[in-house]
Parts: C-alpha cells; sequence; structure tokens
C-alpha cells in the first residue's frame, strides 16, 4: 500500500475576497445586459456604490471607476444618502434603519404576512402567485402591502383577462370569495412605509382601470366577428419566412393530427374535434386582445371558441394548446388538448429542422428544446402510442404535395431529418427522468428505431421495477447473450425446423413463437417483461447443449438467425449489455 501526504498552504481570506470584482461580480450572467456612461462593460444595472468589508477592514477592488469602501445607501426617500457600515457584521442592522430589509428570506415573509393580514381583514381568498411574489420581493427594499379595487362592471370579462391585468401588467394579486369568484378587488406592495398610503391607492386604481377600460373595448369589439373572420387573417401572418404563412403551419399540423388520429385509434367524434382545432387553433392571433395582451394567446382562442359556438371539446383543446409553455408548466387536462399541443410542437420541430435551424448549444431561438420536452412529458403523462416513423410515412404518402408543404418539401420527411428529430426528442427524456439510473437510461435509449417514445417510457419504467429483483442479474445475463451473438447474423434466413438437432432449439424456437403471440412491451409492460424472464431457463439450456457457431453453415446461420428472432423482442427493453448489474 502506498500513499501521498502533501501540505498547501492557504491564501489569505483578503486576497481572495479582493479579485470577488473580477472573478465574480463581472462574471454574473443576466439574461439582458446594458451599458452605461463610456464603459464597455455589460451589466444588468448601473453600479453605483460598492460595500466590501472583511470584519472591520475594506476589502479593495474596483469594478469600473467605482472603488469599494465601506458606504452604503438607505432607502431613496426614507433612508439617508450616505451610510457608514463599521464592520461586517452590523451591515443589515444599518441598513434596517435606513428602511431596508437586507435578507431576502426576511423581506418576502413579510410582504406574505402583511398580504394575508389585508386578505383576512376583508374576508377574501388570496391568491398568492409565487412567480409574481418573488418579482415584487424583488422590486422592493421597505415593503408595505395595500388594497385597493374596481368596478364591478369589469367583471364580465374573462377571469384571465382580468388576472392578466393585474398580475403580469401591474404586479397586483387578485382575491375571491369563499366560492373562488373573482371580486373587484386586489392587494399589491409598495417600496416604502405607510406614509400617503392612499395617494399610492388611487393611482393604482386609475392605472388598472385604465388597462381593464382597454380590455373591454377590445373584447367587445372581437366578439362583433366571428372564428372564419380572424382565421381567414392568419394567411397573412408568417410563420417563418423559410417555412411559409401561419395558415400553412396549421394546415401541416392538421396532417400530423389526422396521422396521430389513426394510430391512437380515435372515434368519429374525436377526430372530427381535433381536425376542427387544428383548422382554426391560432385565430385568435388576429384578435384584438391578444394584438393588446400577447399574454393571453392561446387562452383567448379557448374563451372566444366557445362565444362563437364551438363544442366544449374543441373549446377547451384550444385553450390547452401552448402547454406546458415551460419545462415544469402544466400539462393538458383534456386527451384533444394534448393531440392538439403534440401535433404544433412537432411540426415546429420538424419544420424548423428542415431548415437547418438546429439547437446549438446554449442558442435555442425557436424554443425547439422546450418544445421537444412538452412532446416526451405529453406522451408520458397521455401514454400516446404512436411512432414518429409511421408518422412520417403517413405524410409522405398523403400529404408532401400539398402546398403547406411547399417550401420544406421532401426535406420535411428525409430519413436524415427524422433520425435527428428522434435523437432530439429521446435527450429530452433524460431530463424527464433525471433521477433514473444513467445505465437504465443508456440501455433504453439505443434503441430508437421506430420513433415510439412511450414504449421507452416502458421500457424505461420495467428496467427500474426489477432492477432490485433477486433473479435480475440472471435474466439479464441470458438476454444480453442472446443480444450479444445475434449481431453475428449477418444473413438472416427464415428458421428451418429440420434443422433442429436437439429439444433445446425446439424450445426456444417455441418460445419464441409464443413471444410473437403476446402483447407488445407498450401495451401490458409487466406482462412482456414476466415473458421474457421466463425464458432464462430456456436459454441456458440452449447454449449448453448447442455451439451457435456449428462447422455446418446451414445449422450456424439457422441458430443465429433463431437468436435474431428472439432478440427482436429482446432489444424492446434496449441494448442490455450496457446495463449495469450485480
Amino acid at each position: 500500500m502506498s500513499m501521498l501526504k502533501k501540505h498547501i498552504d492557504g491564501i489569505d481570506s483578503k486576497l481572495i475576497l479582493k479579485n470577488i470584482g473580477s472573478q465574480v461580480i463581472e462574471k454574473i450572467a443576466f439574461s439582458t445586459y446594458m451599458r452605461w456612461a463610456n464603459f464597455d462593460l455589460e451589466y444588468i444595472r448601473p453600479i453605483r456604490w460598492l460595500v466590501s468589508l472583511f470584519d472591520e477592514e475594506v476589502v479593495p477592488f474596483k469594478i469600473l471607476n467605482v472603488v469599494s469602501d465601506r458606504y452604503s445607501r438607505g432607502h431613496r426617500f426614507l433612508g439617508h444618502q450616505k451610510l457608514e457600515i463599521k464592520k461586517a457584521d452590523q451591515y443589515e442592522t444599518s441598513l434596517k434603519k435606513e428602511f431596508v430589509i437586507v435578507d431576502s428570506d426576511k423581506r418576502k415573509q413579510i410582504i406574505v404576512d402583511q398580504l394575508k393580514d389585508l386578505a383576512k381583514k376583508n374576508n377574501w381568498v388570496l391568491k398568492i402567485d409565487q412567480n409574481l411574489l418573488e418579482e415584487v420581493n424583488n422590486i422592493v427594499e421597505y415593503p408595505t402591502a395595500f388594497a385597493g379595487s374596481f368596478d364591478k362592471k369589469y367583471l364580465q370579462l374573462p377571469d384571465i383577462v382580468l388576472i392578466t391585468s393585474m398580475r403580469d401588467n401591474q404586479r397586483f394579486f387578485y382575491v375571491t370569495d369563499q366560492q373562488g369568484a373573482l371580486l373587484p378587488y386586489f392587494v399589491s406592495v409598495r417600496n416604502g412605509d405607510s406614509n400617503y398610503l392612499q395617494n399610492v391607492v388611487s393611482g393604482n386604481e386609475k392605472v388598472l382601470v385604465a388597462r381593464l377600460e382597454d380590455a373591454e373595448f377590445f373584447y367587445n369589439e372581437d366578439l362583433k366577428r366571428s372564428i372564419d373572420y380572424f382565421v381567414k387573417k392568419t394567411d397573412h401572418l408568417v410563420f417563418h419566412e423559410k417555412i411559409g404563412s401561419m395558415t400553412q403551419h396549421m394546415q401541416r399540423v392538421e396532417e400530423i393530427a389526422l396521422s396521430l388520429s389513426s394510430q391512437l385509434k380515435l372515434d368519429k367524434n374525436e377526430t372530427e374535434d381535433l381536425v376542427r382545432a387544428s383548422e382554426i387553433y391560432k385565430f385568435d392571433l388576429n384578435t384584438a386582445m391578444v394584438g393588446e395582451f400577447s399574454e393571453l394567446q392561446g387562452k383567448m382562442a379557448g374563451i372566444y371558441a366557445e362565444k362563437f359556438g364551438e363544442n366544449k371539446q374543441v373549446s377547451a383543446a384550444l385553450g390547452e394548446q401552448y402547454l406546458p409553455d415551460s419545462s415544469e408548466g402544466d400539462l393538458p387536462k383534456s386527451k384533444l388538448g394534448a393531440l392538439l399541443s403534440l401535433s404544433d410542437k412537432l411540426d415546429q420541430i420538424f419544420a424548423f429542422f428542415s431548415i437547418g435551424q438546429v439547437p446549438k448549444g446554449s442558442n435555442d431561438p425557436y424554443g425547439l428544446r422546450r418544445a421537444a420536452l412538452g412532446i416526451v412529458r405529453i406522451i408520458k403523462e397521455f401514454s400516446f402510442d404512436f411512432s414518429l416513423n409511421k408518422l412520417v410515412s403517413d405524410i409522405s404518402k398523403n400529404s408532401l404535395d400539398k402546398e403547406c408543404f411547399s417550401k420544406l418539401k421532401k426535406t420535411y420527411t428525409s430519413e436524415s431529418n427524422l433520425n435527428s428529430i428522434i435523437d432530439f426528442i429521446v435527450d429530452r427524456i433524460r431530463q424527464v427522468e433525471n433521477n433514473t439510473r444513467y445505465d437504465i437510461l443508456d440501455t433504453v435509449l439505443t434503441k430508437t428505431e421506430t420513433g415510439n417514445i412511450l414504449s421507452l417510457f416502458k421500457s424505461i419504467g420495467l428496467l427500474k421495477k426489477h432492477a432490485d429483483d433477486s433473479d435480475f442479474r440472471d435474466v439479464i445475463e441470458s438476454l444480453s447473450r442472446v443480444q450479444n451473438l445475434s449481431k453475428k447474423n449477418t444473413e438472416y434466413k427464415p428458421i428451418d425446423e429440420t434443422l433442429f438437432v436437439n429439444d433445446s432449439e425446439k424450445n426456444l424456437y417455441a418460445a419464441s413463437l409464443k413471444l410473437a403471440q403476446q402483447k407488445d412491451i407498450v401495451d401490458d409492460p409487466e406482462d412482456f417483461y414476466q415473458k421474457l424472464a421466463s425464458l432464462k431457463n430456456v436459454i441456458n439450456d440452449y447454449f449448453q447443449e448447442n455451439m451457435i457457431m456449428d462447422n455446418d453453415e446451414k445449422i450456424r446461420v439457422n441458430r443465429l438467425s433463431q437468436l435474431s428472432l428472439l432478440n427482436s423482442y429482446i432489444s424492446k427493453l434496449g441494448s442490455l449489455n450496457k446495463l449495469i448489474i450485480k
């Protein structure tokens, strides 16, 4: 046994801290940047002063022309313009005296407590949106909550319009009664104390009413039109200059929806509703309401569709067309909504890949990774059993000569495009299954020939479920042996039973034929696995009694073909030699 002892001298803390400007602050990443004065440094906001203390000592460093010191400033209106901080551990208490709550968690709790007090006092049910709470918490230093109101007449507007006006445009929290009905009140937070608070309330009410007046006008104007009126205008909307118009996008989505309907065996009513939804689902992009409140696209499609007489299934689907709209966003609740969203996202990916717009590195301007993640989440949630290969085949046979594919042509359904897309979508499965053993993912995600995403999830689930079984190792070793030897088969031929020389060959062949009669892995995963696991002894007997690479070419080819037949079922679990078994 050998070992090494090595002593590395520590570095003085002050020497480390003095690099905090160049090595930390200047390298913080933001979604947007700005410059100020004549400087080249890009940062989220101009830096006006720097406080840098190690106990009582100033740790010197410089960012542009700003030098670190011990002086800060209090609240812009309530505090002093210059505040000396003598020791680092006095930072929080010193600023609190100047109306700045430094600790974000404490500040957030103050906001929550004040909001809840207002709701309790007025017998309101408060809806605290966590994203909004986080935003408000980061734009105030000394929070004071307040309540305001608006005219009851605006309650005739859809709730989502009112909520969006309050939450997204004004950073207000909405309230409901005990039954969940929206009330004509709101609560919010000012950055300051309670002095002149009524002036703040009045000012915020006026701004909100102006937004609601606009919303009411747009809503009533839109309802004077029809879906056909708005749908016709989508032809003037460009989806992408190299891909085509929004109308063409909708037409391609309809073709995808028809293939999915066929593969998933939807009934007549479901198919008709899905086709109708795909024909009109982007119409709200031309409405005045969405033109002013872009956050409402999709949601207004669902609301207006019902107002214009579409059935509830179609209307609900239109309202869910963008879901999920983030990596962990809500999924569609309806089957029809899930299929519409799925079809829309699939066309996005196929179309942009067709013109070479493939995400690289962190660059993904069209949100294709988010779309692919939405696809795999929807498939997993709804157990949609379909093949991307079959989808491409259907479009190639039935639709590719249609005008909506004119700019994309055969690239849309080319084998190289399909393979790239399958790999791209399958990569998102790793994100969804981020708590799954890496070797299980490596095992399953190498088998993507059919483009059936659901089968991959089923295989992952099976291996996770049985990985701790007492016989798991023996089962996998037997199945892996079949897989490994079947790779040597370069000339598969129909199996000739007259070439069998013993019962073990007959038994394995009979078992293989029986597997063909069983339900597929997607239909009944557990039954599928148990049938494979039950072959352990049959496979072991086969290898014990037979020399696969027999000198007789006919027998050798027949045995390799027999293993290839069995492997066609085993491989639905993946490449089992990648599994780590103990």
